[in-house]
């Protein structure tokens, strides 16, 4: 058994729905969420003009071997909504693995702990609301958060119960 921390966003359709069931099925593939983050509002980057994302992250428990997982995770991806798109572009679902039991990892299509986390504040601010003590790639996820700009990054008001 291992711990790993995944990054969810998305900024077409429902986005916090796309997230919410991304969660269940990974739990129905034994993947279960020890701690889940709110959702946050952040403005997109890169070269596409497109909506703003909704990001969330959750720690997770799971048998399954860093590959395994990505697996799992990319088939989520497409049964909750993704399709295939630009690079950067908008998106109804992405799931990112942060990191897998403090393994270091790099192999086709997965690095381990993810390169560019300490760059992404519409990362680090939902995952240090659930894991600021944990260490990524030598570094507390607090720490991290400190360093960089998180303005754009706005935590949403929960959702009206139904």
């Amino acid at each position: 058994m291992a711990e790993a921390l995944l990054a969810f966003g998305g900024n077409l359709g429902v986005p916090r729905d796309a997230i919410e069931r991304a969660v269940a099925r990974l739990a129905e593939s034994g993947v279960v969420a020890l701690a889940r983050s709110a959702f946050y509002r952040t403005a997109p980057w890169g070269p596409v003009p497109q909506p703003d994302f909704v990001n969330a992250c959750a720690i997770v428990r799971t048998e399954l071997a860093p590959e395994a997982l990505l697996r799992l995770c990319q088939a989520t991806e497409w049964a909750c909504g993704r399709v295939p798109g630009t690079r950067w572009g908008p998106r109804a679902l992405d799931i990112d693995i942060l990191d897998h039991g403090g393994l270091a990892l790099d192999v086709p299509g997965l690095t381990l702990p993810h390169p560019r986390i300490a760059e992404r504040a519409f990362v680090l601010v939902p995952l240090a609301e659930i894991a600021a003590e944990r260490m990524v790639g030598g570094r507390r996820v607090a720490d991290m958060l400190a360093a960089i700009d998180t303005a754009g990054v706005d935590r949403l008001a929960e959702a009206a119960p139904s």
